[in-house]
């Protein structure tokens, strides 16, 4: 059973364990205009943030249900995280502070989400290249 759980996941088991913060912050996200109050006054900013959170909470189910094929994604989620830090100026206009602070901190957190994703797939790549020389 461990076996084929292991061949299911494709070697991706600490990128499954990074679906749950990822899911999160994409949920935080989705509903960060009605959370901050800012879904009246930025329309063009609340209907991009619940845009990328729905991606990011999709892309949390991928990491869950298919981790090993997700791994490429990985360094998405890092681009995603810089652009959620600027897109308050490019997408909005006039951000005050508490929409400046939680696309920050939402970008910031998918930013450290997406490297800690792609060294997880790095080291589940090494493992799976060291299995196969080594013929286990």
């Amino acid at each position: 059973m461990r076996e084929r759980y292991a061949s299911v996941l494709g070697g991706g088991r600490d990128m499954a364990m990074l679906a749950g913060p990822v899911f999160l912050v994409g949920l935080f996200c989705a509903l960060s205009p009605w959370i901050i109050h800012f879904s009246g006054v930025q329309r063009a900013l609340a209907t991009h943030n619940l845009i990328i959170g729905v991606a990011l909470a999709v892309l949390a189910l991928g990491l869950t249900f298919a981790p090993g094929r997700m791994s490429g994604l990985s360094t998405a989620m890092c681009v995603i995280g810089v652009w959620m830090i600027v897109a308050p100026w490019i997408v909005g206009s006039h951000p005050d502070k508490g929409i400046i602070w939680a696309n920050v901190v939402i970008g910031a957190l998918t930013f450290l989400l997406g490297l800690a994703c792609a060294g997880a797939a790095m080291r589940s790549s090494r493992r799976g290249v060291t299995r196969e020389v080594s013929g286990v």
